[in-house]
C-alpha cells in the first residue's frame, strides 16, 4: 500500500475521534479514547483484553487502557449521543428502520455485573452470561449498532449490596425487562432526534410481548415483528354467542363463538397456496432476495378475548423452509411489499452482532463492573461506525444495507495496518531509503565519466 493510502486512513481515523473527543472529558481521558479505540480497531489476537489491546498501540500500558474502562469518569450516554449524532448524515433515509434485538456474553463469576444462569443466545442453551440489549439503524445507505443497555435479572436488582459492590447506579436498580430497555433507547433517540426512522422490527422476544407492541404504538412507531407461531388470533369480525340463562345468578355475557380462536401456526397451515405471493424485498450482493408471502387482517388476543386489529405476516424461503410469522400495526392500506421489507429488515442486526464481534472485540473485555462494560460497549460501537465510515468514503458512498456494514477484506486489513502506531512510519522509511538509493545510484552516474564511441 501507498504511504498516501496510510496517510488518508490515519488522517480519516484521526477526523472521526476528533468528533467525538470532547464527549470523553477530561484531556486524559480524550487521549486514552484515542488509544483504546485504535487498539480495537488494530487488534487481531483471539483476545481484545487491555494488555492486548496496549501490545498494539504504542504509549499505551494495559492498566492505563483498563483504568480507562473501568476509573475514567465519563458519560458513556453523551458519546451515544455524539455517535447517533454523526450516523445521522451518513445513514438517514426515508425507508430507515429501527432494530431491537438482544446478544449475550458468556461470562463466569458472581461479582461480574448482570451475570446469571439464563438463556445464552451465543451459546444456544441456559448458561452463566451477561445479557445486552441493542438499538440498530438500518437503510438503503447502510447500517449500525447505536446504542446499548445491559439487562440486570431480578437475582441482582433484589441484592443491593452486589449492585452497589459492582458500581450500579442506584437509578438502575429497578427491575427492568429487556422489552422495557428497548424502549427506553427508542424513547432517548426520538428526544435527540439524530436519527429518524417510522419503523421498528425485532425478532420473537420482542413480538411476543403485548407490551412492548403498546408502547411502540404510544410512541407513535410503526412495527412488524417476528412472533411465535403458539400466539393465538381471531378473525377479524368474531361471532360472539349468548348462553342461554339458567335463571339464577347473573344474565351471562356474550362470549367467541368456540373454535374462533386459532394459533398463527394453525392459521399457517390452512393456507391456500393462491394466497402466497412471491416479492422481491431488496436487490442484494447475490441478486435479487425473493421470498414467499401471506398477508393476513387479525385480531391479536388481550386477556384472551379478541383485541386490536393487525397484520398477521406469514414468510418462507421458495422452497418452503424458515417460516416465520409477524405481527404490524400498520394501516389496513399498507402495501405488502413495504411490510415484507420491513419483516425481512430485522436480519442485518444479527450480522452487526458478528461483524462487531470479530471485526472489533465487542465480546472480549475483561471488566466486572458497571462502568467498564458500559465504556467497551460504547467504544465497540464507535469502532464499527468508524468502520462504516471508511467503507463510504473508500470507493462506495453507502454501505448497502444487504451488505457487511464493516469494511471489504482489502480494506479492513488495509486499515489495520495503517493505523498500527508504526505501520505508516515504517512504510515512508522504506520510501525514504528507496529515494536515498535512487540518488546515490544518479550521483555515481554523473561521476562516471562517459564511454566514448571510436567511430564517431
Amino acid at each position: 500500500m501507498e504511504v498516501d493510502a496510510f496517510d488518508r486512513i490515519e488522517a480519516t481515523f484521526q477526523s472521526f475521534h476528533a468528533y467525538f473527543r470532547p464527549a470523553f472529558g477530561r484531556k486524559q481521558w480524550r487521549e486514552r479514547s484515542r488509544d483504546y479505540l485504535r487498539g480495537l480497531l488494530v487488534q487481531a489476537s483471539e483476545r481484545g483484553n487491555a494488555e492486548n489491546l496496549s501490545e498494539a498501540v504504542e504509549h499505551a500500558s494495559a492498566r492505563v487502557l483498563q483504568r480507562f474502562l473501568t476509573e475514567a469518569k465519563w458519560e458513556d450516554t453523551a458519546v451515544i449521543a455524539k455517535l447517533q449524532e454523526y450516523l445521522g448524515p451518513r445513514l438517514a433515509h426515508p425507508e430507515a428502520v429501527w432494530m431491537v434485538d438482544g446478544s449475550d456474553f458468556p461470562k463466569q463469576g458472581k461479582r461480574s455485573v448482570g451475570v446469571a444462569r439464563q438463556y445464552c443466545g451465543a451459546l444456544g442453551k441456559v448458561a452463566s452470561c451477561q445479557a445486552g440489549v441493542f438499538l440498530g439503524y438500518s437503510s438503503p445507505r447502510g447500517r449500525a449498532l447505536v446504542d446499548k443497555r445491559l439487562f440486570l435479572p431480578e437475582e441482582w436488582t433484589q441484592a443491593a449490596a452486589r449492585c452497589e459492590a459492582a458500581g450500579v447506579p442506584q437509578a438502575e436498580r429497578t427491575y427492568r425487562s429487556k422489552t422495557e430497555l428497548a424502549l427506553a433507547m427508542l424513547r432517548q433517540a426520538k428526544a435527540w432526534g439524530h436519527l429518524h426512522a417510522a419503523w421498528v422490527t425485532g425478532d420473537d422476544a420482542f413480538g411476543v410481548s403485548p407490551e412492548f407492541r403498546r408502547g411502540l404504538e404510544r410512541e407513535g412507531l410503526r412495527y412488524v415483528l417476528e412472533v411465535p407461531g403458539y400466539l393465538p388470533v381471531w378473525p377479524t369480525e368474531p361471532v360472539w354467542v349468548t348462553p342461554p340463562a339458567t335463571g339464577r345468578g347473573r344474565p351471562p355475557k356474550p362470549r367467541p363463538r368456540a373454535g374462533q380462536r386459532q394459533s398463527v401456526q394453525e392459521r399457517r397451515a390452512v393456507l391456500a397456496r393462491a394466497v402466497w405471493r412471491v416479492l422481491t424485498v431488496k436487490q442484494g450482493a447475490q441478486g435479487p432476495r425473493r421470498y414467499r408471502f401471506a398477508f393476513a387482517r387479525v385480531r391479536e388476543t388481550r386477556t384472551g378475548r379478541p383485541g386490536g386489529v393487525l397484520w398477521l405476516i406469514h414468510k418462507e424461503n421458495l422452497d418452503g423452509t424458515e417460516p416465520r410469522a409477524f405481527f404490524s400495526n400498520a394501516p389496513a392500506e399498507t402495501p405488502e411489499l413495504v411490510l415484507a421489507r420491513v419483516a425481512m429488515s430485522r436480519w442485518p442486526i444479527e450480522t452487526e452482532f458478528e461483524d462487531a464481534k470479530s471485526q472489533v472485540a465487542l465480546d472480549e473485555y475483561e471488566v466486572r463492573g458497571w462502568p467498564g462494560w458500559h465504556h467497551h460497549m460504547v467504544m465497540g460501537l464507535l469502532a464499527g461506525a468508524f468502520l462504516l465510515s471508511l467503507q463510504q468514503d473508500w470507493g462506495e458512498k453507502d454501505a448497502p444495507a444487504d451488505a457487511s456494514a464493516g469494511v471489504s477484506p482489502r480494506l479492513r486489513t488495509a486499515a489495520q495496518k495503517a493505523l498500527q502506531s508504526r505501520g505508516p512510519a515504517l512504510l515512508a522509511d522504506r520510501r525514504a531509503a528507496s529515494q536515498r538509493e535512487s540518488e546515490a545510484i544518479t550521483c555515481k552516474e554523473k561521476a562516471s565519466p562517459r564511454s566514448v564511441n571510436p567511430s564517431l
